[in-house]
């Protein structure tokens, strides 16, 4: 895939005004309410997927299979960051959570695109990198297993005193995202290596996130699975680049996988919901 230096401030271009729309057009002046966040959500959702329908028109099956398959992945991996975002942003009120969690993410933008050229330049100049980051992302499936991050942010919060609580949370939610960008962007480069697609998947995957942050907040006890489902998920991608120089896995076959687990973890946090309510 050829990409030139318009297509880039092209998607720049999008990202940019998307992010200044949800900032400004979002929640402005009031709480959402949960049917305003299931929208909001919808409506990122509905964009991301038409970017990559789009994608797929102009640049093949192969590229437009490859942003969906990175976007799921990426969209996947950001509700365990949710669920961290929302330790941290505790600490303060919740008419200013939004706007920490906006510059947070605009924050989370620009130092994962740095990762992606660093990542994208590792895997072509060493191919050793592939095993590498497939040995990552085995390590964080266990951990994420066990429920065992060995990162607490709000420890971190507790020793940045002297500045103000906003730019302390910005501070954790910035160093969180990039431990999450250790587990993420190896994993999508199990995917695609191009780096256009993966800030693509990284970008529409991120922007919108604070609607889906207050529309999951209050249910975080309810995914009690989620962890063993996404622990799945980098364990199965890890495997694929473990194995990239015996056997390339289809997209389609990543695809299902990254659905497959999401719905089954869902499905079973579900009927344990229901057995604790009876």
């Amino acid at each position: 895939m050829d990409v030139s230096f318009a297509m880039w401030a092209a998607l720049g271009g999008v990202i940019i005004v998307m992010t200044l729309f949800d900032l400004v057009v979002y929640a402005r002046g009031h709480t959402p309410s949960m049917r305003e966040n299931s929208l909001w959500s919808l409506g990122w959702i509905g964009v991301a997927l038409a970017f990559g329908v789009g994608f797929w028109l102009w640049q093949g099956p192969d590229a437009g299979s490859q942003y969906l398959a990175g976007y799921l992945l990426e969209r996947s991996l950001s509700l365990d960051n949710i669920f961290v975002f929302a330790v941290v942003l505790a600490a303060l009120p919740l008419a200013d959570q939004g706007r920490a969690l906006a510059w947070g993410i605009a924050l989370a933008l620009v130092l994962r695109l740095g990762f992606i050229l660093v990542g994208a330049a590792l895997l072509d100049a060493f191919h050793v990198t592939f095993y590498l980051f497939g040995a990552v992302l085995l390590w964080s499936a266990w951990k994420l297993a066990r429920h065992s991050g060995g990162f607490d942010p709000r420890k971190l919060l507790g020793r940045l005193t002297g500045v103000s609580p906003m730019v302390a949370v910005l501070v954790v939610v910035a160093i969180t995202d990039i431990l999450f960008a250790i587990d993420s962007i190896p994993a999508i480069f199990a995917i695609t290596e191009e780096p256009f697609i993966v800030f693509a998947a990284n970008a529409f995957a991120l922007v919108g996130l604070r609607s889906l942050y207050f529309l999951l907040v209050g249910l975080m006890d309810r995914f009690r699975y989620l962890s063993e489902g996404l622990a799945f998920i980098l364990a199965f991608i890890g495997v694929k680049m473990l194995l990239v120089d015996v056997w390339h896995i289809p997209i389609w076959l990543s695809l299902s996988v990254i659905v497959g687990a999401l719905g089954l973890s869902a499905l079973l946090s579900m009927r344990a919901e229901r057995r604790t309510a009876t």
